[in-house]
């Protein structure tokens, strides 16, 4: 058997692709590499940023392997820990302090949307790309934070729209409402992540790991506690070498080499 997530590491970017083209689900196995890596990665400091994709041209995902889901209830010891696996790993996503770019191009649906939605930046396919959250087709709801992040992306009303009617979007769309940060061509979508990925990971580390900390959930905090993670972030990078160094270049009129 193939492994169920590929790895390349560029220097200060992480490149991680779900390995099971052309559907790439997320597989119980996958989900327990994508556990072990994502913690692997929180801890790792040559690791500056992370691309998320999906083996091959044609889809990132279409989310769990329904077929696996007895087998999953069971050996998690109920579909209430089953699903807090998930949970927990895309929280940690979020919330690592080091940006992750999602790739939607082709199905991108279910599990194959939470998990971008858990990411900062995401790029999408200018044609092709079927975005959404269709588990209203079978019976049920989204399970992996989907509507509450979805919400928080596109706002209540298109979510609603988007979830009750398990509908499915175009990457220019998801562009359009807000859902996707950039749109391009299919053969130019991996090499543009990597690119801002390369761009992010050149960013002074704590400045963009204290800026993340502030504005991740930050539509559920109050101004006062804003401007508390605000503070401290500033406190966190001051008279660092970072900072230093920035300044330094503004004066002098130079690109600054941070890290």
């Amino acid at each position: 058997m193939s492994e169920p997530l590929l790895v390349e590491q560029r220097g200060a970017v992480v490149v991680v692709s779900i390995n099971d083209p052309p559907y790439n689900r997320m597989s119980l196995a996958f989900m327990d590499a994508l556990d072990t890596l994502v913690s692997k990665l929180e801890h790792d400091d040559s690791v500056r940023a992370v691309v998320v994709t999906g083996a091959g041209e044609r889809n990132f995902s279409v989310g769990m392997d329904l077929k696996e889901l007895p087998r999953g209830i069971e050996a998690k010891g109920g579909a209430d820990a089953l699903f807090d696996q998930r949970l927990r790993v895309l929280s940690t996503i979020e919330n690592m302090g080091k940006p992750w770019i999602a790739t939607l191009f082709g199905y991108c649906l279910g599990g194959g949307l939470e998990l971008p939605l858990a990411c900062h930046f995401r790029l999408a396919a200018e044609e092709g790309a079927q975005i959404g959250l269709p588990e209203m087709h079978l019976g049920t709801v989204p399970a992996w934070g989907g509507s509450a992040r979805l919400a928080r992306r596109v706002g209540r009303d298109r979510a609603i729209d988007m979830i009750l009617r398990a509908k499915t979007i175009s990457g220019p769309e998801a562009l359009r409402i807000g859902l996707v940060n950039e749109v391009w061509p299919n053969s130019e979508l991996k090499a543009r992540a990597i690119q801002l990925a390369e761009e992010l990971a050149g960013m002074p580390r704590l400045a963009v790991r204290g800026m993340l900390r502030c504005l991740v959930g930050s539509e559920t905090k109050t101004l006062a506690e804003s401007l508390r993670d605000e503070r401290d972030a500033v406190h966190a990078t001051w008279n660092t070498p970072d900072q230093i160094e920035g300044i330094a270049a503004f004066l002098q009129k130079r690109k600054p080499a941070f890290n």
